[in-house]
């Protein structure tokens, strides 16, 4: 589990030391990428702590997710219409989501372990 943290770190690194411009007019197309690629992280996270995690779905995922996501934004430039915006509000209530069972799955291991520690004293 420390390797990808590892090489998130590394990337996030170097974004900010190198001096990449992403032209305007692709803009919406990595936004809504970036926000598919988190999406499908912390669906692999949320997977891994509740040990169904499978390397196949999750890369799988994410590239189905990316691509999905840049052709709802490709295919919404051509109709001249903002159909970003379904993949933004979907991935982005798909990311809050995963976010808040991961959270309450930490809470709830760190409680259970703290009564664990409190029975084992008595």
């Amino acid at each position: 589990m420390w390797l990808p943290i590892l090489f998130l770190i590394v990337g996030i690194s170097l974004g900010f030391i190198s001096d990449i411009r992403v032209p305007e007019e692709y803009a919406n197309y990595l936004s809504i990428a970036v926000l598919a690629a988190f999406d499908t992280l912390l669906g692999g996270i949320r997977a891994h702590l509740e040990k169904k995690f499978d390397q196949a779905v999750f890369v799988s995922g994410f590239f189905f997710n990316v691509i999905l996501a840049a052709f709802l934004a490709f295919l919404g430039v051509q109709l001249g219409v903002d159909l970003y915006l379904a993949a933004v509000f979907a991935f982005g209530v798909r990311l809050f989501q995963n976010i808040a069972i991961i959270r309450r799955y930490i809470v709830d291991r760190r409680s259970n372990k703290k009564e664990i520690e409190k029975n084992e004293r008595k």
